[in-house]
């Protein structure tokens, strides 16, 4: 698995959402271990839009390729 998410993203379940439906977004991450309730509409907006969806193992482990200290549920890849 790579170190870090190449290229622009943003982080959280509202900015990945935001992201996926003004058309920016290119690749979804969601977070196996995460609420279903809080990545359900992510994960069906990827779907809908085409984007390819990435799972990974548990919300730290998503913070950590995000860059951050923290948690996080959902990440997603900006177009360049």
């Amino acid at each position: 698995m790579v170190d870090r998410l190449a290229g622009k993203k943003v982080v959280g379940v509202k900015q990945s959402a935001k992201a996926i439906k003004s058309g920016e977004g290119k690749t979804a991450y969601i977070a196996k271990d995460a609420d279903s309730k809080l990545v359900d509409p992510v994960k069906q907006l990827a779907e809908e839009n085409s984007l390819e969806i990435v799972y990974v193992n548990t919300m730290k482990e998503l913070g950590k390729l995000c860059g951050i200290e923290v948690g996080a549920a959902t990440a997603v890849v900006l177009n360049d």
